[in-house]
């Protein structure tokens, strides 16, 4: 696996970015976004819980976006190899997940952009 790969598995209405197989979620934390791209929110979620726990020793994040009633489920946390405080990481992702300058970006990035035909 090369450092930049992701793996990307998609099952009907959900969609899962992970670092490594098979997806674990020692840690997570959850919210709900409106609905948009899962591809696009999971990119953006995975960009900023790695840019917050990347220091982590044995930390492989993963994060699984499920379409639900018109808005986007969001679970994000993955694997931790390593000796870890389980509750301060899951209240440090819930804190990035609830981050309005974080939210507002992601549901940009990720919201449908419609074809308009000239």
């Amino acid at each position: 696996m090369t450092r930049n790969h992701w793996h990307i598995l998609r099952e009907g209405n959900i969609l899962t970015m992970t670092r490594a197989l098979p997806v674990r979620f020692d840690v997570r934390a959850e919210t709900t976004m409106p609905d948009g791209s899962r591809l696009r929110l999971a990119q953006q979620v995975r960009q900023d819980l790695w840019r917050r726990l990347q220091t982590l020793r044995g930390f492989a994040p993963a994060v699984q976006v499920t379409r639900v009633n018109g808005a986007c489920r969001i679970v994000a946390g993955g694997r931790v190899d390593a000796v870890h405080n389980k509750r301060r990481l899951e209240d440090s992702i819930a804190e990035m997940l609830a981050d309005p300058a974080l939210r507002h970006r992601w549901s940009s990035y990720a919201a449908h952009r419609e074809v308009v035909n000239v």
